[in-house]
């Protein structure tokens, strides 16, 4: 016995076409956009009360009634423990952190902690601290040219950990040595 096959063209008639092509067109620009097109603008954003800033990466904030530990999405600043860059990134920060900031989440990392972008106003405060020096790009976690941008800046003006070569530039790789 044959397979009964029917043409793709004569199951719809003229007038039914275009519709149906704007009906998946619209659901591929859909998908698109909640998968990464805008993903920044559809990612969770919560205002936040700043409770603490540990180090140049990492804060505790309350969000809602919630408090949450938030890493530093796409940077990596210098440990506490790499003197005096750990201190100078931390409070840097410091000074640039108002009590109440946007967060717009990325993940959650192994550890619980929120990775996300935090912002006082439209400024990132992410961006800001690769711009003035006081934190690397980490790459394995990052792909976002702009902050490739600001730390090829920051590398030329000489700023924060671009002063003088050492760990403190690569953080990741003094962890490793010292745990």
């Amino acid at each position: 016995m044959a397979a009964f096959r029917i043409p793709w063209y004569r199951i719809l008639s003229r007038r039914q076409r275009p519709p149906l092509f704007w009906i998946l067109a619209l659901l591929a620009l859909a998908f698109w956009l909640f998968d990464g097109g805008l993903s920044s603008f559809w990612r969770a954003q919560k205002d936040c009360q700043i409770d603490s800033i540990y180090d140049g990466d990492t804060l505790r904030a309350t969000c809602g009634r919630k408090e949450v530990k938030v890493r530093f999405y796409c940077i990596d600043a210098p440990e506490m423990g790499q003197r005096p860059w750990g201190r100078e990134s931390r409070d840097h920060l410091r000074r640039l952190t108002p009590d109440r900031v946007r967060l717009v989440e990325h993940e959650t990392d192994r550890y619980g902690r929120i990775v996300g972008e935090v912002f006082d106003g439209d400024r990132s405060l992410n961006l800001a601290l690769v711009e003035s020096g006081q934190a690397a790009v980490y790459p394995q976690y990052c792909d976002e040219s702009r902050f490739f941008k600001a730390e090829k800046r920051a590398k030329e003006r000489r700023l924060g950990i671009w002063e003088k070569r050492g760990l403190h530039q690569r953080p990741w790789e003094w962890r490793q040595r010292n745990h």
